[in-house]
């Protein structure tokens, strides 16, 4: 029993490594949500964004979720938004990097804070990475390769044979890293591999 407990445990640990990452959801606010005297400022500024997150505005009656470009960002413009939103529970993707800015459109709401502004970074922002140039020959050893002497053959016997006995440690060490990375390569291979024993065992 204690055997078949380890390996559910083992499982779900596996499950775990093998699933990606998904994208995050922000509640805007909080638990204060879309209202008037909230500092999204500050809210934002503790915050990460990515491509793929999602941004949760929850209001009440008498607000909207607009978004706006910049220049009617900071002069509380109206009139001309994006997209815009009165169900009191908006749901906004963010699909693209770069500054994406909201705020309410309902009469003097803006001006009193209720302005948003997220910075979303690409999703492979942190992955990128430039790859290393490959090695150069050192002139020092280019140098010693041309300055040591070659050593001629012998042919005073033409008829001696050269053994071609092949060499078998090259042989195993193939296979071994072609079977080590055909098992243990995937998480999902992984899986696949403690679910079919865990079953075996509940079987017994």
């Amino acid at each position: 029993m204690a055997i078949s407990v380890a390996l559910i445990l083992g499982l779900c640990l596996a499950m775990n490594m093998a699933l990606p990452t998904g994208a995050a959801t922000h509640t805007v606010g909080d638990t204060s949500g879309w209202a008037l005297g909230v500092d999204y400022s500050t809210w934002a500024s503790g915050l990460k964004f990515k491509v793929g997150d999602s941004l949760v505005f929850n209001y009440g009656t008498g607000h909207t979720v607009d978004e706006v470009k910049e220049s009617d960002y900071k002069s509380c413009t109206m009139g001309n938004s994006l997209s815009t939103d009165s169900s009191g529970a908006t749901t906004i993707t963010l699909k693209t990097a770069g500054t994406h800015y909201f705020m309410c459109a309902a009469p003097g709401h803006c001006d009193g804070g209720m302005k948003l502004a997220v910075k979303v970074k690409a999703k492979n922002a942190s992955a990128s990475a430039a790859a290393p140039s490959p090695a150069k020959e050192s002139p020092s050893e280019s140098d010693d390769a041309k300055d040591t002497p070659t050593t001629p053959t012998s042919t005073t016997n033409p008829k001696t044979s050269t053994s071609t006995t092949p060499s078998t440690e090259t042989s195993t060490t193939t296979t071994s890293s072609y079977t080590s990375s055909a098992i243990g390569g995937s998480p999902i291979v992984a899986m696949f591999v403690v679910s079919w024993i865990s079953y075996l065992l509940l079987m017994m």
